[in-house]
């Protein structure tokens, strides 16, 4: 259905009325919000009911890797509906299995076994008491600037403000720094003293909280959310070595970044660690049914070989989702769509956004990989201030609002989050859609630059 097919103004309200009457939205205040009612979507692109198109670069939640509606995804999907539906999970079913089989080839090390969750923040919750029951420790440490999910450890573990109302203080998390050299906390002046600095912290803050009460230290392997902050060259192996030092385990939260998003299968590929466990959701299904896991290595699968494992889901591993795992992973092989990630990032998207910095006041900074990128918007490039404050809302968040409109006037959906815009569309971008979608940003970057003071 085109845009110009699913124009129904009547339908529109419809589903909008609906929504506002019965559906309750997540992150949201419920009568401060307008959510637009989509009529369809396909490739790199959604429509409403009046018929505007836009260009989404937001890839839904970051997570349509293969793109709305591909035909090999979808019809996978119907023949496994038409096979078998559902199946509970302690049988061996072929979709599961060969699921499974596909993601322990592409993760890195020996993450060979499979635990399928419904979705990232559950698998991040599985992560954690798989660490805790390995090790008989208690204590997990995570960064600030992070995201790790809604679930109850999920939430606690997550270093950003949506952590605050739900920060039960006794969670067993203690936080740290990352490397940031952008808004350094070290007040390093570069990325070897950024990651050298980093290090020490986080060497510091175990040995003071007692290396033998930490389990697990969990990272976002590149950041999604937070800020698309890619780690320092030896940032990530000396954090293996640490932890292999005291006998910890380490967790990469790959939920956003893996499947293809940074032009790697995972995004541990670019600097060479194999983590302990790894957990993943959104591309790895390009959304298309939930799905999530945890890849584990041989010593801690080993630690359940003859003990049960405490933890399940009456949906794990759900034969619909893992068919659309199936087709999507062997989609992105077929079509070589994780290299074309990182070519379109490298090639067209990176230079562009460079360009754009150097014209726009507005963009402080400008960092990513693949097709996973954000830009920084100050008040100020010298003193690096945010065009909005820290978790700013209301009247104070106006600069992102007019921002945010400015994009969706051309055509463009924005990611926008506190003072960053983050550039993130399906893998699948062609290299005119991906100019289409930069020119868009260039004329919308016009009205953020009207907020620069210095």
């Amino acid at each position: 259905m085109t845009p110009h097919e699913a124009a129904d103004l009547a339908k529109g309200q419809a589903v909008k009325a609906a929504d506002r009457a019965h559906v309750f939205h997540s992150w949201s205040a419920q009568e401060l919000i307008d959510p637009l009612a989509v009529a369809g979507a396909e490739g790199v692109h959604f429509w409403d009911y009046e018929g505007n198109k836009y260009l989404d670069f937001t890839s839904a939640l970051v997570y349509t890797n293969v793109g709305y509606q591909h035909p090999k995804v979808v019809a996978a999907i119907q023949e496994q509906a038409a096979t078998m539906t559902t199946f509970a999970p302690a049988f061996a079913v072929e979709a599961r299995s060969e699921a499974a089989r596909l993601i322990a080839e592409r993760t890195p090390g020996d993450l060979d076994k499979i635990f399928f969750t419904n979705a990232g923040a559950e698998a991040v919750e599985h992560a954690a008491r798989m660490a805790r029951i390995h090790t008989g420790r208690p204590k997990i440490m995570s960064a600030y600037r992070s995201y790790h999910g809604a679930t109850a450890t999920g939430i606690n573990l997550t270093g950003d403000p949506r952590r605050w109302a739900s920060d039960t203080g006794s969670a067993g998390v203690v936080r740290f720094w990352a490397p940031f050299l952008y808004r350094s906390p070290f007040h390093a002046e570069t990325e070897e003293q950024e990651c050298a600095r980093a290090l020490q912290h986080l060497e510091d803050t175990i040995a003071f909280e007692g290396p033998g009460s930490i389990a697990a230290i969990i990272l976002e392997t590149v950041p999604g959310t937070a800020g698309i902050m890619v780690p320092p060259p030896g940032y990530l192996p000396g954090v293996r070595e640490i932890c292999d030092r005291y006998g910890i385990v380490l967790v990469f939260d790959e939920v956003m970044a893996g499947f293809g998003r940074t032009g790697k299968w995972f995004a541990a590929d670019h600097f060479d660690v194999a983590p302990d466990l790894l957990t993943f959701a959104k591309g790895v299904t390009s959304g298309y049914v939930p799905l999530g896991g945890v890849a584990i290595n041989g010593a801690i699968a080993e630690t359940f070989a003859r003990k049960a494992y405490p933890g399940g889901l009456t949906y794990s591993g759900h034969p619909l989702a893992c068919a659309a795992a199936v087709a999507t992973i062997n989609v992105m092989e077929e079509e070589g769509i994780v290299e074309h990630a990182a070519k379109i990032g490298a090639d067209v998207i990176g230079p562009a956004l460079h360009e754009l910095a150097a014209r726009h006041p507005s963009v402080g900074e400008v960092r990513g990989l693949g097709v996973f990128w954000a830009l920084e918007l100050v008040r100020d490039r010298a003193t690096r201030e945010p065009l909005v404050p820290y978790n700013a809302s209301g009247q104070d968040a106006a600069p992102m609002g007019a921002f945010a409109a400015a994009c969706k006037k051309e055509g463009l959906w924005p990611f926008v989050n506190m003072n960053r815009t983050h550039v993130v569309p399906a893998c699948t971008i062609t290299e005119a859609e991906a100019k289409e979608g930069l020119a868009a940003l260039d004329v919308a970057l016009s009205v953020a630059d009207e907020y620069v003071t210095g």
